[in-house]
């Protein structure tokens, strides 16, 4: 019995105990896998070395009074595509500059007074609010701080003049270094960011088709589970959101790419492949989440066989679109091609269990067209997202023409 107890249940044999076995997990993920945690890596490194060539330079270099302003700058630069490094960074400079200046022009004229420093914070905070400086706005009172106090503490005016000046040469250094660095030295590609978002959305539509398809097979649903539906399909426009974000993130990596401009890589169909995918998928979501509104509004009470028919009908209807979500949820830009006519034949499925269902309704007389009833609103929701279904397969199979073409 002693050893019995002593001896460890399955679940806790096969679990990692806590935060040493979690973080080789970690570990073990992003050495393996092109992830999240690969990139958070990537990122460490490269702020890392951005961080050291900067302060060596402004350090050992230039022998600068406050060398921190170099690698402060460059790890502030290294963002996750290039062209957002180089954007960032014309911003980041400007508002840094215009601190620095305000500074400059605010100090020899009032002097390093309380009055001049109010004077230096209201500016600086008016001009951070300038919309082309964007998300670093907040730099130019952040620059005019440190530099009125760096003019201040300096011996003559002079020495702050110059002090002021050399902020504004190891901002450049920081930025110059976290650019070339960040757009020569492993520079993000993320062009399956884009697959990443269709794939999540694909796949809430398939867990949500993959419940609501055999539960109308065995019978009609209560107002519980339809209310579940509801939510569920409510949860469906943020995964359309991130994946809208993960094709304009797609889409802005190879911008500045090296290997978009020595061609190395061929993008399918330059992304408009993945928005208009992207585009169609939003509008399928809404049209699950009226279908699923109109299930949760329809009487839980339900007519005769004739009732449990329609909705095994229904049932059969949903099994062909959770087949056509299966196969965006492994959508493959190497294997498009193959994965369209895959679409296309789970579509036809779906397309033909609609009719089937329609042509039952017809002929067991069920009363489509009461407005009391259920029927004649879901048969109408099938229709719309045959449609948007319909859709999304063309434009897939356009894409995929498109990218043929220019293999």
């Amino acid at each position: 019995m002693a050893g019995a107890a002593a001896a460890p249940s399955p679940a806790r044999a096969t679990s990692p105990q806590g935060l040493p076995g979690r973080a080789v997990q970690w570990w073990r993920r992003a050495v393996r896998t092109a992830g999240p945690e690969r990139h958070t890596l990537t990122l460490i490194g490269k702020s890392a070395l951005v961080a050291t060539l900067s302060w060596y330079l402004a350090d050992d270099v230039m022998q600068a009074q406050s060398p921190a302003f170099a690698p402060f700058s460059a790890v502030l630069i290294v963002q996750i595509t290039a062209y957002q490094s180089i954007v960032q960074a014309l911003r980041y400079v400007g508002a840094v500059t215009a601190g620095v200046a305000l500074s400059g022009l605010v100090g020899p004229l009032a002097g390093p007074t309380m009055l001049s420093f109010a004077l230096v914070a209201l500016v600086a905070l008016l001009i951070g609010r300038w919309g082309r400086l964007g998300s670093q706005g907040t730099q130019v009172s952040t620059a005019a701080f440190f530099a009125f106090s760096i003019y201040a503490a300096a011996p003559g005016e002079r020495q702050g003049l110059e002090s002021l000046g050399q902020i504004i040469l190891l901002v450049l250094i920081g930025c110059g270094v976290g650019v070339v660095v960040n757009v020569l030295v492993m520079p993000p590609m993320r062009y399956r960011s884009a697959e990443h978002g269709i794939h999540a959305l694909g796949q809430g539509l398939l867990n949500l088709a993959g419940e609501m398809s055999p539960t109308l097979r065995e019978g009609t649903p209560d107002k519980e589970l339809t209310q579940r539906w509801r939510q569920r399909a409510t949860r469906l426009a943020p995964l359309a959101e991130q994946a809208q974000s993960s094709v304009r993130t797609a889409r802005e990596s190879i911008r500045f790419h090296p290997r978009r401009i020595l061609g190395r890589r061929r993008q399918w169909s330059g992304f408009s492949g993945y928005q208009s995918l992207v585009d169609a998928l939003e509008r399928v979501t809404y049209q699950v989440a009226s279908m699923t509104r109109s299930f949760d509004q329809s009487p839980e009470e339900g007519g005769g066989p004739e009732h449990r028919e329609f909705l095994w009908h229904y049932g059969a209807f949903l099994t062909g679109f959770e087949e056509a979500a299966e196969v965006l949820t492994r959508l493959d830009e190497d294997r498009v091609t193959q994965q369209s006519h895959e679409l296309r034949d789970a579509v036809d499925r779906a397309e033909r269990a609609r009719t089937r269902m329609a042509e039952y309704a017809d002929v067991s007389s069920l009363p489509v067209s009461d407005p009391s009833e259920p029927y004649g609103i879901l048969l109408a929701e099938a229709v719309r997202l045959t449609d948007e279904i319909r859709h999304t397969r063309d434009v897939l199979e356009k894409a995929a023409g498109e990218s043929g073409r220019r293999s």
